[in-house]
């Protein structure tokens, strides 16, 4: 299984497209607190269409929570601020994707306490500043689903 990692999620619409892409493709969801929205918010609830509870979502209280507690194998970190593209990861099954606010993206702290080549950048045109958070997901994670071979052996949606 893949894990979709959100730190402090700031729009509740986003989040919520996640939840929906995490119900149909098997991946879990993460969201490291503090959120910058309630769970119940009617926005996060009508983009996430009737898919909440097909999909499995864990919350953290914080970053050292997370960290301490990792679910999964190896863990990637999508930013502008990396050169490597995340096409040149063979990804595999237990790999976390890890996207930051909205706003702000990952801080540099938190950047820095991981290894260069697990940082990773979506590949735009110079100048830009980023991708919507739910689209760059779905391209990241559509990304490893291809490369494990779209394997929904786990996903269970009765």
């Amino acid at each position: 299984m893949l894990h979709i990692v959100l730190y402090e999620p700031e729009i509740p619409p986003n989040t919520g497209n996640i939840i929906r892409l995490a119900a149909n493709t098997g991946a879990a969801l993460h969201l490291i607190e503090p959120l910058g929205f309630f769970l119940d918010d009617r926005r996060l609830r009508r983009a996430g269409l009737d898919y909440h509870e097909f999909s499995r979502v864990q919350r953290w209280d914080n970053w050292n929570s997370f960290a301490e507690n990792m679910p999964g194998e190896r863990l990637f970190a999508l930013t502008t601020r990396a050169s490597r593209p995340y096409t040149d990861v063979e990804f595999r099954d237990g790999d976390m994707l890890l996207f930051g606010p909205e706003t702000r993206g990952l801080p540099e702290s938190l950047l820095a306490g991981l290894p260069d080549d697990s940082r990773l950048r979506i590949p735009m045109r110079e100048n830009s500043r980023s991708l919507n958070l739910s689209n760059a997901t779905a391209i990241v994670l559509y990304e490893a689903l291809r490369q494990t071979d779209f394997d929904f052996s786990e996903m269970d949606l009765n």
